[in-house]
């Protein structure tokens, strides 16, 4: 055999593993880029499952109110019975509303007792009332206690005649 022939040979023997040792080395790549992209959901679920669950809401319900409501006419037929539950920040607050239940009744009889008969007719009316409800109830019920804080005034009655 010639020399070149002995070089060409030589080639083939190298280029042959080379090749191999390449694809290799790229499947292992590719391989191991969809590994990752596959693992990568589940690690996400398992980070939101050891999310700890939100607290449990805390409700005070309180008895239903009926008053007379001012209105032009100054008819005294026009009476509000609405009832409604409010959601509290956390437990602390609960009791301490429990424990001061007539301040808190008193401070709502008089905001109701203040209210336009035309404008609890509408939607707006309502959302006013919720606003107006949070605000009287947000001072502390003693000196030196801290504000009352009320997430959410929920109706669970609410009849307008």
């Amino acid at each position: 055999m010639s020399d070149n022939a002995k070089a060409k040979g030589r080639k083939r023997s190298i280029m042959i593993p080379l090749l191999l040792v390449l694809t290799v080395a790229a499947c292992s790549v590719a391989g191991y880029a969809v590994w990752r992209m596959m693992k990568k959901p589940a690690d996400a679920t398992e980070t939101t499952a050891k999310q700890e669950p939100p607290a449990a809401p805390v409700f005070f319900a309180l008895d239903t109110f009926t008053v007379n409501l001012v209105n032009a006419d100054n008819d005294p037929d026009r009476v509000l019975y609405v009832g409604f539950t409010l959601r509290l920040p956390d437990e602390e607050t609960r009791r301490r509303m429990n424990d001061y239940l007539p301040e808190i009744r008193s401070r709502l009889l008089l905001l109701l007792s203040r209210q336009n008969a035309s404008m609890l007719v509408s939607e707006q009316g309502k959302q006013d009332l919720i606003t107006q409800i949070k605000q009287v109830l947000a001072p502390p019920l003693v000196k030196g206690q801290p504000p009352q804080g009320v997430n959410d005034v929920l109706f669970t009655a609410f009849i307008l005649r």
